[in-house]
């Protein structure tokens, strides 16, 4: 029986929410084997002089506990 661990993220990136995401997911799988699903919490952003600076996405990602 498989056993799922979580974790929050959030992801910044100055190009867009969903490139906020990729970023996120991409530093956590260094370090984290077995990612299967990632569910978007929220988004925000950073405006600088009326306009947005950094986009931010918190991102909960979904793995597998490894069996022993």
């Amino acid at each position: 029986m498989a056993v799922m661990n979580t974790i929050d993220l959030t992801g910044v990136s100055a190009e867009s929410w969903a490139d906020a995401a990729r970023q996120a997911i991409k530093e956590a799988s260094r370090t984290i084997r077995q990612i299967s699903k990632l569910d978007v919490v929220s988004t925000s952003a950073i405006v600088e002089d009326g306009v947005i600076a950094e986009y931010h996405t918190e991102v909960r990602l979904f793995f597998r506990v490894e069996e022993r």
